[in-house]
């Protein structure tokens, strides 16, 4: 299936990424500056060593401040000097069980750092930002454990730190449009304001702890069996230009409709690709070779939800997304990053190449 981003939209459009430095952040800012965009970014420092924001040069070709989203106002003056049209708001402590560790700082970043963006937004002398895009989580619904899809109209909840100040994301985000961006007066403040929930993104290029996808491909570079800890976990495992080309697709309608889609949106895989950390781990294995092996662990866990899925028929049916990669391709885009990584190749190359035959260009 042909993606229906519109590349043409995309050229000499201001964008910043907020989180830019990030694993999805760097693909992001890839992706754009591939698409001719003029793209701003604002985030910490990588957060892991090695990052691919680093290993791909990503500040040598777009304009990168690095600062924290609880710094209203370097975020103000950054907003002001960039000038954005669109801005993608990623910054976030992205890790459920480093919640449970700081919850205080998950809370403080993930919800006041909402609060920035939007106010900045809100009170910038910068009036050339007509869309905002705040990117929250499928783990910001109350998870109930039932096999069926959550819709965007189904309760916010969140059992941890991380999933509850997502969830905290969203109402902020509501409350914003209601009282300061109101899809009813559009044609006053010209801001479309939304909100996208992806499931659970993998991709080559991310080293974060706790995440099942770094964790399994440290252990295979270090020839280690990889520790699982929730083997029988069903997550919606998506390929990360799937999300970020629905989230390119929805921002292109933000901007050129408005109001009509300044609500929440879900980008999640088709569900036959929602599967157990089990499937992941041997499919992975299998592809690897070399001994490549895996052991469940057997101490106390954090509590994780074991069932969870994304109904995605609104962002099908209202911008025509649709996945492409399904999950056996993802994961072996992820093996030949890795390859290419340990053999130290060029992996902003790598990834254009990825972006290419993702949108059919190759």
């Amino acid at each position: 299936m042909e993606t229906m981003v519109n590349i043409n939209f995309w050229k000499d459009k201001r964008v910043l990424i907020t989180g830019h430095t990030g694993f999805k952040g760097s693909w992001l800012c890839i992706l754009l500056n591939h698409l001719g965009a003029e793209v701003g970014g604002y985030a910490l420092d990588p957060p892991t060593e090695p990052s691919l924001f680093n290993l791909c040069n990503i500040d040598s070709f777009i304009d990168s401040t690095i600062g924290d989203i609880r710094d209203f106002k370097l975020l103000l003056n950054k907003i002001e000097k960039f000038k954005p049209e669109i801005i993608i708001h990623m910054a976030a402590q992205p890790l459920v069980r480093l919640s449970y560790n700081e919850p205080v700082l998950t809370y403080e970043t993930n919800v006041m750092g909402t609060v920035n963006l939007l106010e900045a937004v809100r009170i910038s002398k910068a009036v050339s930002v007509r869309v905002v895009l705040n990117i929250t989580t499928d783990k910001c619904y109350e998870n109930k454990e039932w096999l069926w899809a959550y819709r965007e109209n189904e309760p916010l909840g969140g059992y941890d730190p991380y999933s509850n100040s997502k969830a905290c994301s969203e109402l902020v985000t509501s409350a914003y449009r209601n009282s300061f961006f109101n899809p009813d007066k559009y044609s006053e403040h010209k801001v479309a304001v939304a909100t996208a929930r992806a499931g659970n993104v993998i991709g080559g290029g991310d080293w974060a702890s706790d995440r099942l996808i770094p964790d399994i491909i440290r252990s295979i570079i270090q020839e280690v069996p990889v520790i699982i800890r929730s083997p029988e976990a069903i997550r919606p495992w998506q390929h990360i230009l799937e999300p970020l080309s629905g989230y390119l697709q929805l921002c292109e309608s933000l901007y050129l409709k408005g109001s009509a889609f300044a609500e929440g949106w879900n980008f999640g895989p088709d569900e036959t690709d929602a599967k157990s950390v089990l499937w992941i781990v041997k499919k992975i294995c299998k592809l690897w070779g070399n001994g490549a092996s895996f052991e469940i662990a057997t101490m106390p866990q954090f509590h994780e939800a074991m069932n969870l899925k994304l109904d995605c028929s609104k962002a099908k049916k209202l911008l025509n997304w649709h996945p492409k990669w399904n999950l056996e391709k993802a994961i072996e885009s992820i093996v030949e990053f890795t390859r290419a990584y340990t053999k130290k190749e060029n992996l902003r190359d790598l990834c254009v190449f990825h972006i290419k035959e993702y949108f059919s260009e190759v």
